[in-house]
């Protein structure tokens, strides 16, 4: 049993067995290249790893600075490894079976404010065929709650904006329906009908929403960059990405009162548990209120 063998038989699986994203899987080769790199030079192969060789390489990935969730996500990754070679080879031993990782406390993520977001969508130059599709872009990602790899991925096809609803694929390939505002379907209409009904498209990528200059599907990178810009633009002072946004729609539902269950449906989350950190933020809001506000606070 050597790593080369058992990483891409690891692959495969990933792919074929469990459907997951090709994100997903780059990440979680990623945890075992980390494992190899360690127990290589041990002369360890995969299933010569025991639970105190993976408590040295715990020690050796926390000397590199990792925060406690990346260690942690790390060893999620090896233990799916462990998993399809108890599976694939009739591995007898895992030896992550009792290993447990870092605790992690809940992070509350950080949100802007509606005014944030209207700053930030208002500094977009709309004289620019590429200023029009951001604004599009920005009003769909937080008027759905997407991720920035679902927003990318979005195709003309799955547009249901009659009816007021988008079909997006999410993590593992997973399709969800999620509805779309009036205010976020106006300029996606506007976006279509205005700009890229004009633009030539690179072959196969027709039924793509968001294009680039050159007519192929934005990246993921790019639309990072557009939002970092455009919180220079505006001077602010948060650590934004795309996901912001995301996060921004799920508390700006909580706060007003959104059914848990409902929002859990629209953010794609598997469990209600990963939508639960949202009223935790809607908390801190309302403790904010009381110790402004009270007389005894």
């Amino acid at each position: 049993m050597d790593w080369t063998t058992t990483i891409n038989g690891f692959r495969h699986y990933l792919q074929l067995e469990r459907a997951m994203s090709a994100n997903t899987i780059d990440a979680y080769l990623d945890d075992v290249a980390k494992l190899r790199q360690f127990a290589e030079p041990l002369n360890l192969s995969p299933s010569a790893v025991t639970p105190a060789n993976l408590q040295d390489f715990l020690a050796w990935i926390n000397g590199f600075g990792l925060s406690a969730y990346s260690q942690a996500r790390i060893l999620s990754g090896i233990k799916t490894f462990y998993l399809f070679l108890s599976l694939e080879y009739g591995l007898l031993e895992n030896p992550t079976a009792l290993i447990q990782a870092p605790r992690l406390g809940r992070k509350i993520p950080d949100i802007l404010n509606i005014t944030e977001i209207d700053q930030l969508i208002g500094a977009i130059d709309l004289s620019t065929p590429e200023g029009m599709r951001n604004k599009a872009m920005l009003e769909v990602l937080y008027g759905c709650g997407l991720r920035v790899s679902e927003l990318v991925g979005l195709k003309v096809s799955n547009l249901f904006l009659d009816v007021e609803f988008i079909k997006v694929e999410g993590k593992g390939s997973k399709e969800r329906l999620v509805p779309i505002g009036s205010h976020a379907a106006k300029y996606l209409r506007i976006y279509l009908n205005d700009v890229r009904i004009h633009q030539p498209v690179k072959r196969g990528s027709e039924d793509f929403v968001f294009l680039n200059r050159r007519g192929a599907p934005l990246t993921r990178v790019m639309v990072f960059i557009i939002v970092k810009d455009l919180a220079k633009v505006i001077g602010l002072k948060k650590k934004i990405s795309p996901h912001t946004f995301r996060h921004s729609f799920a508390s700006h539902l909580v706060e007003g009162g959104a059914d848990l269950r409902a929002v859990q449906e629209m953010l794609g989350h598997e469990s209600i548990t990963t939508t639960e950190i949202y009223t935790h933020v809607d908390r801190d809001y309302l403790q904010s209120v009381i110790t402004q506000y009270h007389p005894r606070a």
